[in-house]
């Protein structure tokens, strides 16, 4: 290991190694094809979130692309609570990490056909800081959406439900929708028009106390969509899996994203329409989720967020 305290480390095939040892070769088909996967989660008050259940998803995601990582799904959580562990010292006070997991099916031999690789697949587990700042704003602002005309792909191509390493479809949506608003995020429709999801995130309107969010089927389905679905119904609300059109997004009561680093966000807008008045970031259904996420994991992350536009 680095004598240089102030360096993260990594896990990289076998060793806890600083992170500027880690070198992927260029041959790596994660590198060349996006043949890998991945899964991230965060830390609250330097606590993991929902380790176990992020480790799942991942050998769900591992399995269907036929990725055997040479760890049992206990010593994936054991590694990475070791790695967690070897970074902590680099958080502040009033900081947090992402803490992820990615597998590839490994580097291809030189000279043999594509289905030949050389040495067993590449591992790595990885902290690093959460974007608080540049984030900071949503949560005062609220989250305007962008509907791109890029479309997601079918779940008959490729399903969703793996949290891979090709995430080029949604980065064309993403690039598409950013020279129109900057701070817009993309959230993409299926070929039959439905809304689905967007980088990392899931969406849910509100419509008569009523949740409504896609189904599986078509999306990710995000530990923090589930959490929500959770806090929903222990709140007494109806929560629905189902085509959402953009007819249901317009004329929604409200809308919210969900991820790994926002956990709950409320939306100002959709497509350029308002949903909220001024000076308010997310409605009340969103609001009381929030805060019910916030008892959940007992730290005031909202807070933790609005502090740094203070800074």
């Amino acid at each position: 290991m680095s004598s240089n305290n102030k360096e993260r480390l990594a896990y990289f095939n076998g060793k806890i190694v600083p992170e500027s040892v880690v070198k992927v070769p260029f041959r790596d088909r994660g590198f060349k094809y996006g043949d890998a996967v991945f899964d991230m989660t965060r830390t609250f008050n330097h606590k993991i979130f929902k380790l176990e259940g992020h480790i799942k998803r991942f050998y769900n995601s591992l399995k269907y692309v036929q990725i055997d990582p040479g760890l049992s799904e206990n010593e994936m959580v054991n590694k990475t609570k070791e790695v967690f562990e070897a970074n902590a010292h680099l958080l502040g006070d009033d900081d947090d990490f992402w803490v992820g997991q990615r597998v590839s099916r490994g580097i291809d031999l030189v000279g043999g056909d594509m289905w030949d690789t050389d040495g067993g697949p590449t591992v790595i587990i990885e902290c690093m800081p959460l974007p608080l700042k540049p984030r900071a704003r949503l949560y005062r602002d609220g989250i305007d959406v962008m509907i791109p005309s890029t479309r997601r792909i079918p779940p008959e191509s490729i399903s969703p439900r793996a949290k891979s390493h090709n995430y080029l479809n949604l980065i064309m949506a993403d690039l598409e929708v950013k020279p129109q608003d900057p701070e817009a995020w993309a959230i993409l429709l299926d070929n039959r028009g439905f809304l689905t999801e967007g980088i990392g995130s899931n969406i849910f309107t509100i419509k008569n106390e009523t949740l409504y969010t896609p189904k599986e089927q078509y999306v990710l389905g995000g530990i923090s969509r589930e959490t929500a679905i959770e806090l929903a119904e222990g709140l007494g609300l109806k929560v629905i899996e189902k085509d959402i059109d953009i007819f249901d997004a317009f004329t929604a009561d409200e809308i919210f994203l969900t991820s790994t680093s926002l956990c709950i966000c409320g939306v100002r807008s959709i497509q350029g329409r308002k949903l909220l008045p001024e000076n308010q970031a997310a409605g009340p259904i969103t609001k009381a989720l929030m805060n019910a996420y916030v008892d959940l994991v007992k730290f005031d992350w909202i807070s933790q967020y609005l502090r740094r536009l203070e800074q």
